[in-house]
């Protein structure tokens, strides 16, 4: 590979304290187009110690490790890189799980029965600045939210968004990427790309997905 080619690609840490798993993960990954893994490490505290030193655009980190859960570590690693987009790798699928590693800052939540067509496909979309979760996985989400919401306090002032922005955060909700909100909307991506940027200025927060949870807990979408 060029140093150009090797430059336009997606550089990523494997975080997995399951040897087999971890180097079969980084092998395969290793040989698909635009992923250049930069590293592997079997526990969070390591794993957190790589990323500070290698700086990958993406981490792939199993929720369930020794020494530092990957919940713990997902928050130490977005604050060591901020620009790291993690990836929660798991056997789980419960509610819990998954709406903890999106209040820690995850990008993606894959179950580990995932192909490596998808894994390596949640790599490209969330170093491309979009959220990954399967629409089975985002019914979850709403619904954790929907139990956690309670109306404790105040609407904020001048946090409201337009309608077109609560179109795009509706399909968001729904577990869609940019380009099918784009065709549900009959607009362009990077109008879509815009609209989310905007949504997350104004509500103040990091990733689609914790806007997500945001506007469920305030109430600002019509879920049934």
């Amino acid at each position: 590979m060029s140093q150009s080619e090797n430059d336009e690609s997606v550089r990523v840490l494997v975080v997995d304290d399951q040897e087999l798993f971890r180097r079969g993960l980084t092998m395969l990954l290793s040989v698909e187009e635009g992923i250049d893994v930069v590293g592997e490490a079997g526990d969070g505290i390591e794993g957190t110690e790589l990323a500070a030193s290698a700086a990958p655009d993406v981490v792939l980190l199993d929720v369930r490790m020794p020494k530092r859960t990957g919940i713990e570590a997902c928050k130490a690693i977005k604050e060591a890189v901020p620009s790291a987009k993690i990836i929660m790798l798991t056997v789980s699928d419960e509610e819990a799980d998954l709406y903890e590693a999106v209040k820690s800052g995850a990008a993606g939540y894959l179950l580990k029965d995932s192909s490596i067509e998808e894994v390596a496909q949640a790599v490209r979309v969330v170093a491309d600045g979009q959220s990954l979760i399967s629409p089975s996985m985002a019914v979850k989400l709403i619904d954790e939210f929907k139990q956690m919401s309670k109306p404790e306090r105040e609407h904020m002032p001048g946090l409201r968004l337009t309608e077109r922005e609560l179109e795009v955060l509706r399909l968001v909700a729904t577990g869609k990427n940019n380009r099918e909100i784009a065709k549900d909307l009959f607009i362009s991506e990077n109008t879509v790309k815009n609209h989310v940027r905007n949504i997350l200025e104004k509500l103040q927060l990091h990733s689609r997905m914790e806007a997500v949870m945001y506007a469920v807990k305030e109430k600002l979408l019509d879920l049934p």
